[in-house]
């Protein structure tokens, strides 16, 4: 029984289905991309509004979703503020502002008052977010972030499957070092690192034309050296934009000539070239199929056409009871000592496995016949606890080395 199939599962940026008209999810969204920084104050709502609008302007099906729940922003710089969402059961339909389809906590606060919720709250919020509007066939779909690397960037690396990330940067080195950091935390759940954009890279004088580093220079440059990504390019420090954004008006509506209004487009364009170069290279990990044989074998299959996943096209296997002893969740592991608490006698040998999903681009999740299924499997441990006869010839071939 297959569980999950590239050409078929629920893989966002990978379906090539017609969705119906009404049918909620990300299933007919080409494209999924997470506008992050792991700072607050680095202009990262408004490269997300403007990069979207750039986006449509070139021809493309863009919606927008604000995942910063507690300070959402995108109704203000879309001039939208009392214009709710509409709803119908458990669905929501996106409001459409400038041609965008785009959802925000902030559409349902109409009196501006504060979102006092705990993380679960929040996190049922994107969940709505994600499952339950109505997205429809897009192009492009930018998830504008909050900061930091928490629960809504992990949640949303786990169930919207990123097609890739943007991270957005100013140039001084304490926003350097907190973009690093949010950089890193998407290569370890796999994301791939679309590129960085430098914001408020300089003033230039609308008088006599000279160009002001106010907050320093290079310093988006430097990082993607430095961290081994690509320089999407830069955006001035613009009056434009902060009238754009309080007007609700993309800087492109506002004024198109405008340095700041050429270099989202500039932008837009350099991303959709990236992402098609990295789809042509396969640098997106994504098992082909997972599946549970007759056998009730665990068997992972990834693409042999492609280099991406294993990159010779490896098939893997794992047994229930294999895998069971070897999760690593909190109920499983102490998660401050990384002791192992799970007694491995309890575990019934004849143990099956009850289903297997994706988790995201870099991992599994696997459910159990004894209950249990909070275990997530990285797919590099997954590779490591393979149990196809060539996998476990050469594991019992490294035991005996001295």
């Amino acid at each position: 029984m297959a569980f999950w199939n590239r050409q078929r599962g629920p893989g966002a940026g990978t379906s090539t289905e017609t969705v119906a008209a009404d049918q909620p999810g990300v299933a007919g969204v080409k494209n999924i991309i997470a506008i992050a920084s792991g700072k607050g104050g680095v202009g990262k709502s408004t490269v997300a509004t403007n990069l979207a609008f750039a986006l449509k302007e070139s021809g493309n099906k863009v919606g927008l979703m604000d995942a910063d729940i507690y300070g959402p922003s995108q109704p203000t710089m879309l001039g939208a503020e009392l214009e709710p969402p509409s709803a119908k059961g458990n669905k929501l339909w996106p409001t459409t502002r400038h041609g965008i389809s785009f959802i925000s906590m902030g559409l349902f606060l109409g009196d501006g008052g504060p979102v006092v919720w705990r993380a679960p709250m929040a996190m049922k919020m994107i969940h709505q977010f994600i499952g339950n509007v109505v997205w429809g066939e897009l192009d492009y779909l930018l998830i504008d972030l909050p900061p930091g690397t928490g629960d809504v960037q992990l949640t949303l690396a786990q169930q919207a499957q990123l097609t890739g990330a943007v991270i957005v940067t100013t140039p001084q080195e304490v926003a350097l070092g907190v973009a690093r950091k949010g950089l890193k935390m998407f290569e370890q759940v796999n994301v791939p690192i679309i590129g960085i954009i430098e914001n408020m890279s300089a003033f230039v004088c609308r008088h006599c034309g000279k160009e002001t580093a106010i907050f320093g220079s290079g310093g988006g440059e430097r990082m993607t050296i430095e961290m081994g990504a690509s320089f999407l390019g830069s955006i001035p420090l613009d009056p434009d934009i902060m009238a754009s954004g309080e007007e609700g008006l993309p800087v492109l509506i506002r004024n198109s000539n405008s340095k700041s209004a050429k270099a989202f487009s500039s932008l837009a364009g350099t991303i959709r070239k990236r992402v098609d170069e990295m789809k042509a290279a396969g640098s997106m990990l994504e098992p082909e199929e997972a599946e549970i044989s007759q056998k009730g074998e665990l068997v992972i299959r990834w693409p042999r056409d492609e280099v991406r996943g294993w990159p010779d096209g490896h098939e893997s296997v794992y047994t229930a009871y294999h895998l069971r002893i070897n999760c690593r969740c909190a109920t499983c592991v102490d998660e401050n000592s990384g002791r192992k608490t799970l007694d491995d006698s309890r575990v019934p040998l004849d143990i099956q496995m009850t289903g297997a999903n994706p988790v995201g681009r870099y991992a599994m999740a696997v459910g159990f016949s004894d209950g249990h299924n909070t275990g997530i499997y990285t797919f590099k441990r997954l590779r490591a606890l393979c149990e196809c006869p060539e996998c476990t010839r050469r594991s019992a071939s490294d035991s005996f080395d001295v």
